[in-house]
């Protein structure tokens, strides 16, 4: 074999013979133990899902406004004379009692010259009655005499000056009560604008007020919580036979409830949030509306509120640690592994969840955190925590 030919095949060979001890090596090589071990079950907490009678709640929450607020505006002008001791923010004023007063010195000189003219006008149609009278006494025997002969023009215009002089007189009464402002009702106010002193004209703003015989609290309801208190929408409540509203807010760092009751229900979506709307009231909250600590419900406070919905004869029960995002429930299956859930949630709140459809009594939910869950893992049910 030419000497070329063998320094061609030698790296070939060296390489062929590597190859065969490598794959040699491999083959005699033990085998690996394989680990047989089960996987070790994951420890969790978990509560046995509950079937009881019970009555569904719905939580919501919305912000307490007056039932009536209104803009103080001056209806006749002039100055400024007087105002009462409560005309500032937050004063009280009660119905009928005097805010503030406008010069009248005006007004009733005008109310003395209307007077004055429905006396002449009022002289004018006796003068005209009389002299109809007399007109007729002496045209008795012409049935044929014209209306202008028996006097009747002149008498219907005495009567017309006379209506007029009396609604002259009736605007000038009018102008010179408006002289002395005051509120249709029991009251507070919320801002004021004027003082003694400053002139106004008709339309000037004087302030504002709002009533305290009651007010409102706008709630919104998704459609499960609709369902839950079981009303239709456009519902209209009968008087005395309103569903009772329980609010709750922390005032002065205290927690205070108020009673109310839900007066009806939007006849449409809102096309923003597509929440339906309640409106709520709470009568005399200034007074006996108040809460037990005596604290009113006052206007811009922001309120939870939890009305009373239908009740179910067996309704499903767990805690609300069990409740996962996107309504599902982590459960513990008869052979210890995790099965996850779709469910219906009819109701929630701090103590518990009221669900309708995808659990059974008796089965163990999971409420304690699992990391990354897988569908069969394998679990292990520890110390069973206390149902709320």
């Amino acid at each position: 074999m030419p000497i070329r030919m063998k320094s061609a095949l030698l790296p070939l060979l060296v390489i062929a013979v590597a190859i065969a001890g490598y794959a040699g090596l491999h083959a005699a090589a033990p085998e690996p133990e394989q680990d047989t071990t089960p996987a070790r079950p994951i420890s969790v907490f978990t509560a046995t899902v509950r079937a009881e009678e019970t009555r569904l709640t719905v939580h919501t929450q919305g912000e307490v406004r007056a039932a009536t607020e209104l803009d103080l505006v001056a209806q006749v002008g002039g100055r400024i004379v007087a105002v009462a001791q409560e005309f500032t923010e937050g004063g009280r004023i009660a119905a009928g009692e005097t805010l503030l007063e406008i010069e009248d010195t005006d007004y009733r000189l005008a109310l003395s010259e209307a007077r004055a003219v429905v006396a002449e006008a009022d002289v004018r149609v006796q003068q005209a009655l009389a002299d109809a009278d007399v007109a007729r006494q002496q045209l008795r025997n012409e049935p044929g005499a014209s209306p202008l002969a028996r006097k009747q023009p002149q008498l219907a215009e005495a009567h017309a000056l006379l209506e007029a002089a009396s609604a002259r007189l009736e605007q000038a009464e009018l102008n010179l009560e408006r002289t002395r402002v005051h509120l249709p009702f029991d009251g507070r106010l919320l801002s004021t604008q004027v003082n003694v002193g400053q002139y106004v004209t008709p339309g000037s703003p004087l302030g504002r007020a709002f009533a305290t015989s009651r007010v409102e609290v706008r709630l919104p309801l998704s459609d499960d919580q609709l369902a839950a208190l079981d009303l239709p929408i456009g519902f209209t409540a009968e008087a005395g036979q309103e569903p009772p509203v329980t609010f709750k807010a922390t005032v002065a760092g205290k927690q205070h409830q108020w009673q109310g009751r839900l007066l009806r229900l939007d006849a449409a979506l809102d096309p923003g949030s597509r929440m339906l709307y309640a409106m709520a009231e709470v009568q005399d909250p200034y007074a006996s509306g108040a809460s037990a600590e005596g604290m009113p419900l006052a206007a811009g406070l922001f309120v939870e509120a939890t009305i009373p919905g239908r009740e179910l004869e067996a309704a499903l029960l767990i805690p609300p640690a069990a409740l996962r995002p996107g309504n599902k429930v982590h459960v513990l299956d008869d052979d210890g592994r995790l099965a996850t859930r779709d469910v219906e949630v009819l109701s929630r709140s701090a103590t518990r969840v009221v669900v309708g459809r995808g659990l059974r009594a008796g089965e163990q939910v999971i409420v304690s955190a699992i990391r990354n869950p897988v569908q069969g893992m394998a679990l292990a049910a520890i110390a069973e925590p206390e149902n709320g």
